[in-house]
């Protein structure tokens, strides 16, 4: 198996070591013990390949005046929901609405634990029957390069209605159980008028908290959101990321060319000080404002879909900085990391994160990814 850009998925297993399964967060933070809240897991910090180890409610403490933190306002949806395929039950995991009514949709096997595991996709034509008469009709693969996720016609009922009645959040076999669809949702997440939203959360915004982010904004630390809806991700397949819908607005474009600007980078109006950062909160983020730079290097107002894949070779031109979660060996997402941090950064931040144990996946710990030195700036 290859990474988007070539790199071997068993070169990085060997760079990172591979990730034990007790690794793995099983329930939220705020559910490991009494008097917890989301914030209560740890924050490794990646300054170039300088590692140090904090608590994530030392985060405000982290950032500075002038620091502009891209936060992805998409909310999650119950987008898995029981059907049928014949006699035989299949779980059906909802990944993206196209612009003709389709869905990408995946099938999946129920098994004992509650979760559910892979199926062969596919054939063109098959029926799946879903609570409340919705009916699908696979139609063609979503992509040439895998047969997981197929569009997906729908009759008999709107899907939206039928995931907002019936369906659950999506869940893989490494968490200990169910969760309500409020423990998928971000501090950040704003419902969408057509009832659309991300397949799987938008998962490094959910430590922070209201508390937080009421701090932040009293340390002058500014937040500029956009909108990505993600696509299913699932454990068993490291694809590079489908083409998702996103939308940068013009007041957040303004805010981010501003703080280039400040360093001189871009045009625009400036915030005093010289010393802001953009920090994209989650790889969702960074995908989106990349996909909104303009061949001046500006940002612009945009929306639609990309199909970007942010790689070393191509590099980021906007974001300074990320904050995200712990991502499989295997994971397309690593070349996003080094595309902003650079290949040794990260291989130093995940070994560092192996010795400390580390959670991983949605319900873990949290990775900060600054630029080298930034933390010695004297001005700011």
């Amino acid at each position: 198996m290859k990474a988007a850009t070539g790199v071997p998925a068993a070169e990085r297993v060997r760079a990172f070591g591979k990730v034990p399964g007790e690794l793995s967060a099983r329930v939220p933070a705020e559910q490991r013990g009494p008097g917890l809240d989301r914030d209560c897991v740890r924050l490794l910090v990646s300054h170039g390949t300088e590692v140090t180890h904090h608590g994530f409610t030392e985060l405000p403490l982290l950032l500075r005046a002038g620091d502009l933190l891209v936060v992805n306002t998409s909310p999650t949806l119950a987008a898995a929901v029981d059907g049928r395929v014949g006699d035989a039950p299949v779980v059906v995991h909802f990944s993206t609405r196209g612009d003709d009514g389709r869905w990408a949709v995946e099938l999946r096997d129920p098994d004992e634990r509650g979760t559910t595991r892979a199926r062969a996709g596919g054939p063109a034509g098959t029926e799946v029957r879903l609570p409340g008469g919705v009916r699908l009709v696979l139609r063609e693969p979503l992509s040439g390069r895998s047969e997981r996720l197929w569009w997906a016609a729908p009759s008999g009922g709107d899907p939206v209605e039928a995931l907002s009645r019936h369906g659950r959040p999506i869940r893989y076999s490494y968490t200990e159980r169910d969760q309500p669809l409020s423990a998928y949702q971000t501090v950040f997440a704003l419902p969408s008028a057509e009832g659309t939203g991300s397949a799987e959360m938008p998962s490094a915004a959910r430590p922070f908290t209201s508390r937080m982010v009421a701090e932040l904004v009293s340390r002058g630390v500014q937040f500029a959101p956009i909108t990505l809806h993600t696509g299913v991700a699932s454990a068993e397949a490291h694809e590079p990321p489908y083409p998702e819908r996103f939308a940068v607005p013009e007041a957040s474009a303004r805010l981010i060319n501003a703080v280039h600007a400040d360093r001189g980078g871009r045009e625009g109006p400036a915030p005093k000080g010289g010393c802001g950062r953009v920090i994209a909160i989650g790889t969702t983020a960074v995908r989106a404002v990349e996909s909104a730079v303009d061949s001046d290097g500006a940002v612009r107002a945009r929306e639609g879909w990309t199909d970007l894949v942010v790689t070393p070779e191509r590099g980021v031109r906007v974001v300074d900085g990320l904050l995200t979660g712990l991502h499989e060996p295997e994971a397309s997402h690593l070349l996003m990391l080094e595309a902003v941090a650079g290949r040794a950064a990260v291989d130093r931040a995940y070994a560092a994160a192996l010795a400390g144990r580390y959670l991983w996946h949605e319900f873990g710990d949290t990775h900060l990814i600054l630029p080298p030195n930034s933390h010695h700036a004297t001005n700011c």
